[in-house]
């Protein structure tokens, strides 16, 4: 009999796999407590010393073997594990802990490890609060130096060629060493769809399932499986015409694969002549190529995050100018969208204030333009590169977690003070920087025509959107359940916001999830959306949709399906919606 397990799917672009099982036997076991005499302590100090030492050098060995057409990001995970093998905040305090408590350096290190995940849990944001996993994956590798594993259970040591590799956790350097040896996929026990893991499966296309609790427990080493990247599905088990059934599908989407990029040239434009703008949502400058190569039609979100991270002082004017300016250098010519600094006071860079009340809530606090309007020197040179990086090329901005116009009006007065001193200075800059408003806030939704009359453009943030009018964090397992972007309040709110950009006569985008859906991409162009931001994996996918689809017959029925939003669930109208 078939057994099915159900995870969180993570490559949905290369989505199905078999292969037979193999079972990762390394595990995280918890490091036992034992004390030592004060006369032991340098040799402890001395012995942690050795299994970092021997932790780095085998993180060299797996960088040392990614392809060189391997995207840059893929290096950087593996660098950014290297750096944390250096950092004080880590290697220090353990050596402190084992001077002061006398005890043995795997207890010495699960302790601090523990605390710095807990640091990292209390976030709000959820792409950084998946960070937690880098502090365990660092912490696993010394541990397993401190062990002296066995050199059988390390993966490097396997012949992994064609199957699927079942472990409790797997680190980014995992990831890697299971492309380089002919992996089919992986599952784990744990992880999730923002943790550097499931970003490395999807850059280098390994079909991956994550978050199938105790499924070590129930497989066994070599029985066939069939891993489903896009349901989250892993079938153990399976009878002969089950897997031949996904064979035909694999089959498929490889074809589809082959199809898909016939159309990177075409114009994105609906069956009765509607151009639709196909944009990028972009963690690193080095996402620029893979987002050409899908034929983005500009940059629709592009985060900054990562120049205040992994870092104790503030990037200056002059950093953040020289990476804006190489981004848009690039693009050539592409439109580019930049978001402004969208971290918490629960994730802040040294040399932020403190949050006036330990017990404030990350989410409801003060975060992203909220905080840098109370910081002005971390606002002012962001702003001020912003500017005249736009001088370079077609830039805009845009401001996250909008409440309120109040805080438009602050920021534009804060925009034309720049303008006044960069004219002072010489320096080029761009007067007419097209200015937007992220809309991630029910309260802007609700106010979105207000604030449509101040700025350029709108975005719709349709993830942070769902969870603050659901009141659901969609990483909690135990109510994540009732995550629902089709909720029929959240529909309403979308089209509120489309409905007010119309209004003002600007443009409205959408960079949430909800956008590189296929699911939704009907239901979208129905509402009056032409602007779709998404990661670029995605971008050709929603394409092949939108040329096949006549706008005005999907208004039509899309107002239909509004017309019943109290009475039937929106999946079900859905399902009726997308049929061709």
């Amino acid at each position: 009999m078939t057994l099915a397990f159900q995870g969180i799917g993570i490559a949905p672009a290369c989505s199905i796999a078999l292969g037979p099982a193999f079972i990762d036997a390394r595990g995280r076991v918890g490091a036992a407590h034992s004390s030592i005499s004060s006369e032991q302590v340098p040799a402890e100090i001395a012995r942690f010393d050795l299994a970092v030492t021997a932790a780095r050098r085998a993180l060299q060995r797996v960088r040392a073997q990614i392809p060189r057409n391997t995207p840059v990001k893929v290096a950087e995970f593996i660098d950014a594990h290297l750096l944390m093998l250096e950092d004080a905040a880590l290697v220090d305090e353990v050596r402190r802990i084992v001077a002061d408590e006398r005890c043995n350096a795997e207890w010495a290190l699960q302790i601090h490890g523990d605390t710095l995940v807990e640091v990292f849990e209390q976030m709000d944001d959820p792409y950084l609060r998946t960070r937690r996993d880098d502090i365990e994956h660092v912490v696993h590798q010394i541990q397993t130096h401190l062990r002296d594993d066995a050199p059988h259970t390390r993966l490097e040591e396997q012949d992994l060629q064609g199957v699927v590799v079942v472990a409790r956790d797997l680190t980014p350097a995992d990831a890697i060493l299971l492309k380089h040896r002919g992996a089919a996929a992986f599952v784990t026990e744990f992880g999730g769809p923002m943790s550097h893991t499931a970003i490395l499966a999807r850059s280098l296309g390994v079909p991956a399932v994550m978050g199938i609790h105790e499924i070590t427990r129930y497989l066994r080493s070599g029985e066939p499986l069939v891993v489903d990247g896009e349901t989250g599905t892993v079938l153990a088990k399976a009878d002969e015409s089950t897997l031949e059934y996904y064979r035909q599908r694999l089959r498929a989407i490889e074809a589809r694969q082959r199809r898909l990029r016939d159309i990177v040239d075409q114009p994105a434009k609906t069956r009765n002549g509607v151009l639709i703008s196909l944009q990028a949502n972009l963690e690193l400058p080095e996402d620029v190529d893979i987002a050409r190569a899908n034929g983005i039609s500009g940059v629709g979100l592009y985060r900054t995050e990562f120049l205040y991270m992994n870092r104790k002082d503030l990037p200056d004017e002059a950093e953040h100018l020289a990476t804006y300016a190489a981004l848009v250098a690039d693009l050539d010519g592409i439109p580019l969208t930049i978001r402004t600094l969208d971290l918490g006071i629960d994730k802040r860079a040294d040399g932020l204030s403190a949050c006036g009340s330990g017990a404030c809530n990350p989410a409801l606090g003060l975060r992203a333009l909220r905080l840098c309007l109370k910081e002005p020197a971390l606002f002012r040179p962001q702003l001020r590169a912003i500017l005249r990086a736009a001088a370079l090329g077609p830039v805009r901005l845009m401001l996250p977690l909008v409440t309120n116009v109040q805080e438009i009006d602050t920021v534009l007065a804060l925009l034309a003070e720049l303008k006044r001193e960069l004219h002072a200075q010489g320096l080029a800059y761009d007067d007419d920087l097209p200015v937007g408003a992220m809309i991630e806030v029910p309260a802007a939704a609700l106010a979105a025509r207000a604030i449509a009359r101040r700025v350029d453009f709108l975005s719709i943030g349709t993830n942070d959107l769902a969870q603050y009018t659901l009141a659901v964090d969609r990483l909690d397992d135990s109510v994540n359940y009732l995550f629902d972007p089709i909720h029929p309040a959240i529909l309403r709110l979308i089209r509120m916001i489309i409905d007010a950009g119309n209004g003002a006569g600007i443009a409205v985008s959408m960079c949430g999830e909800m956008a590189g859906d296929t699911r939704f991409t009907r239901l979208l162009l129905g509402m009056g959306l032409r602007e779709f931001s998404m990661q670029p994996g995605a971008i050709l996918d929603v394409k092949e949709i939108l040329l096949q689809v006549d706008t005005e017959d999907l208004q039509r029925r899309t107002a239909r399906l509004f017309t019943h939003l109290d009475d039937t669930h929106p999946a079900r109208l859905l399902d009726t919606l997308n049929q061709d």
